[in-house]
């Protein structure tokens, strides 16, 4: 009987660390979507470099 009640308390100990472990990585997921809901939105306000744009200058002439 001693056996089983050392090995429910041991559970309930690692049940709880477990829970505080989930808790713990929900909050940084919800951070971490806030960071990237916010960088999304600066994406959107920024311009177009034009970087991709051929038609603004020509290739190299080893083309």
């Amino acid at each position: 009987m001693t056996d089983l009640e050392v090995k429910v308390a041991y559970q309930d100990d690692l049940l709880d660390a477990l829970n505080r472990l989930v808790a713990t990585q929900q909050d940084h997921i919800a951070r971490l979507q806030g960071d990237m809901r916010h960088l999304y939105e600066q994406m959107k306000t920024l311009q177009p470099s034009g970087m991709g744009d051929s038609d603004v200058e020509p290739p190299p002439p080893h083309y």
